[in-house]
């Protein structure tokens, strides 16, 4: 079977089992009208067009839970392509700073769509907006080029640019016990953080940057210095080892985060599963062969993705609480 019959088969399989969903009695309601529809409407375009993972989870969700986490992620990317961006550091630092400032208003101007979506959605969830102020420390310390010394360091700023994500979205989610569920999605945001940066070795090197700690590289001999041609000079055989070594501590990670799922309800605990399922499949990929993921950044196919939600969902809606991240593929 070719890849677009494959691809075709298992958006067919989604669509029919979100179809039972919805007629097992978890229809979606509408919401808004005017400016807060036109602003939520701007912030789903957005997630649409760059959330290629995240957009597979959010789809499981009903109509507001899904349009405030699209606002949650519009501001989200903002501060990070403000971090990526070009210009001159300083400029950068500034624009952080304003966007730190803009949380602080009472109410946001009318003009920014991401800030009125955002606004109306903390309105009606308990989002912990001060979180967005450890995002833009994360992007800040991505704009000085800060490295990390130990495994540890690494965590904070995982923590930061990641955990903080998990924070904002278990507002949207809603939990009975937001003591326990709050350091549970802060270490998944630390797993999926971990495994982005394995994914985007490379990609990261070129542009001047290095998150592994340098503890982590002198114990496996290791530099991530380059050639010209833009491949990592490092032996293979150590450089596998290192990006083996630390996806054991993503999954780590993963196995504390996943113990989220049962403290939410089915829908977001579906959601969740596929995000985190769609990053554990990368991260097995990635360990089954490092070589591959060094020399270009991996991604799995949109046929894979659909499956991992199928049985998020399917397993969501069983009640069997942590949906497997396993999809039938390496």
């Amino acid at each position: 079977m070719g890849e677009n019959t494959q691809a075709a088969v298992a958006a067919m399989m989604f669509a029919r089992a979100a179809g039972l969903w919805r007629r097992h009695g978890y229809a979606s309601s509408r919401e808004g009208g005017g400016a807060v529809e036109e602003a939520y409407r701007h912030c789903e375009q957005i997630m649409r067009s760059q959330a290629r993972n995240f957009s597979y989870g959010l789809r499981l969700l009903p109509v507001p839970k899904r349009r405030a986490l699209s606002a949650v992620y519009a501001l989200a990317r903002r501060i990070d392509d403000i971090a990526d961006g070009d210009g001159p550091a300083g400029q950068k630092l500034t624009r952080l700073s304003t966007v730190r400032g803009m949380l602080g208003e009472t109410a946001p101007a009318t003009q920014d769509l991401v800030l009125v979506a955002l606004f109306e959605a903390a309105r009606r969830y308990p989002i912990p907006l001060a979180a967005f102020a450890d995002l833009v420390d994360g992007c800040a310390a991505d704009v000085r080029g800060s490295t990390y010394a130990t495994f540890e360091d690494l965590v904070g700023y995982c923590r930061c640019v990641a955990g903080s994500i998990g924070r904002l979205s278990l507002g949207v989610f809603g939990t009975d016990d937001v003591k326990a569920a709050t350091p549970l999605a802060d270490a998944l945001g630390v797993a999926l953080q971990i495994t982005n940066i394995l994914r985007d070795l490379r990609e990261d090197r070129l542009s001047g940057r290095i998150y592994l700690p340098a503890q982590d590289l002198e114990r496996f001999g290791c530099t991530l210095d380059m050639d010209a041609s833009g491949r990592f000079r490092d032996p293979p055989e150590r450089l596998a080892g290192l990006v083996r070594f630390e996806a054991d501590r993503a999954r780590d990670w993963f196995a504390t985060g996943m113990r989220l799922l049962p403290l939410l309800d089915a829908r977001s605990a579906a959601c969740t599963g596929t995000m985190a399922g769609i990053y554990q499949c990368l991260l097995d990929r990635i360990t089954a062969d490092p070589g591959r993921a060094l020399a270009a950044r991996l991604s799995l196919t949109t046929r894979e993705k659909s499956m991992v939600a199928v049985r998020a969902l399917a397993q969501a809606r069983s009640g069997r609480g942590r949906p497997s991240h396993r999809a039938g593929f390496r």
